[in-house]
């Protein structure tokens, strides 16, 4: 369990901590906005109404307790670098700040934030590679070049095992479970046989999964 600060309560926020809370962490949220503290704070029992960007505000908040600090601030970019600045300041150990744009992220690196997350970005890359092949089911990008992708078996590999297939070495990729229906098995053997319906997830370098993708 961890003990977590969310500065912001817009969508991002809200949902942030609500799948927080549901893990079993606990969290403190804040905003500026009563209408949006009043709500949710049947939700969240330790929320409050301030302006973090008061730095009494943050000062009062024992900000080195909190495992993490999320700034989630929606439209106001100035109020995010204060309160970011404000936060490292105070000892934060790890602040994790929202950003729109490249020019947004480097400024509030500069300033303390030690993660940056760009979910408009993010969200558009995934659509992008969902929607650009029907064979992806889904990805999840784990640096700029690599990601895992959820696949259906081509059509070619029914019957066959995965060391018949060899398939690291023809197709590298590594597969690292498969799915069919709703059995999930991510300690399959190279005596694995595929059949119909099988989904694979795989690990590799995306140019390579696409190639792949195309055989289904």
């Amino acid at each position: 369990m961890k003990s977590v600060l969310i500065i912001g309560m817009g969508r991002m926020g809200r949902h942030l901590a609500g799948k927080l809370q549901e893990m079993g962490n606990e969290v403190m949220v804040a905003d500026i906005n009563p209408d949006i503290i009043e709500a949710i704070s049947q939700r969240f029992s330790d929320s409050s109404i301030c302006d973090c960007t008061n730095e009494s505000v943050i000062a009062s908040l024992d900000v080195p307790s909190f495992d993490i600090c999320f700034v989630t601030i929606g439209e106001d970019f100035q109020a995010s670098l204060v309160v970011t600045s404000l936060l490292k300041q105070y000892g934060a150990k790890l602040i994790v700040s929202k950003a729109k744009q490249d020019i947004q992220a480097d400024l509030l690196r500069k300033i303390g934030a030690d993660e940056i997350v760009l979910p408009e970005r993010e969200i558009a890359e995934k659509l992008a590679v969902r929607y650009n092949s029907d064979s992806v089911f889904d990805f999840i990008p784990l640096t700029a070049e690599y990601s895992i992708f959820e696949l259906p078996v081509p059509r070619a590999w029914l019957g066959e095992t995965i060391a018949a297939l060899n398939v690291r070495r023809k197709y590298h990729v590594n597969i690292i479970a498969v799915k069919n229906d709703a059995n999930f098995d991510p300690n399959v053997g190279p005596e694995y046989v595929f059949r119909t319906g099988d989904h694979i997830v795989v690990i590799g370098h995306s140019s390579e999964v696409f190639k792949l993708a195309a055989k289904t």
